[in-house]
């Protein structure tokens, strides 16, 4: 676990600049809010995503996050295929707040170049990375 002031990154996860992180899972891969960007939002109040069965392309909208001071796009980590989305969460978005890497997963997608679509994320083993680019958006925010 690699663990930036009091924010968790799990080195088994691969994390988008657009605060997504991917799990792989055999041919499919489960995404979510880190826990950084959930930190930031506060408590989330809303969550919309594309239903499953829809497109969607790695850095394009999946869904959209609301809390009480922010409204902001999920953009998908991934191209393909949506085959799950975590009706839960979108029942209880603050499932995120308490659970980003478990219970809070926003989808299921069935990816359509996994191996090159990886290759642009940052290894959740790569502490050094991660922290650099926590530091970039953390300026940008402040």
């Amino acid at each position: 676990m690699v663990r930036i002031e009091g924010n968790d990154f799990p080195e088994d996860l691969y994390y988008h600049r657009d605060h997504m992180w991917v799990k792989v899972e055999g041919d499919k891969v489960r995404v979510g809010y880190n826990d950084w960007a959930q930190e930031a939002a506060g408590k989330l109040l809303n969550l919309n995503t594309k239903k499953a069965g829809r497109s969607v392309k790695s850095g394009k909208t999946l869904g959209t996050v609301e809390s009480g001071k922010w409204v902001g796009p999920l953009k998908s980590p991934v191209s393909g295929e949506i085959v799950e989305v975590n009706e839960e969460a979108r029942k209880e978005p603050s499932i995120i707040n308490d659970d980003p890497y478990g219970n809070g997963w926003v989808a299921v997608i069935t990816p359509s170049d996994l191996d090159a679509e990886l290759g642009g994320l940052i290894k959740g083993s790569d502490g050094a990375e991660i922290e650099s680019w926590l530091a970039s958006e953390k300026a940008k925010h402040t």
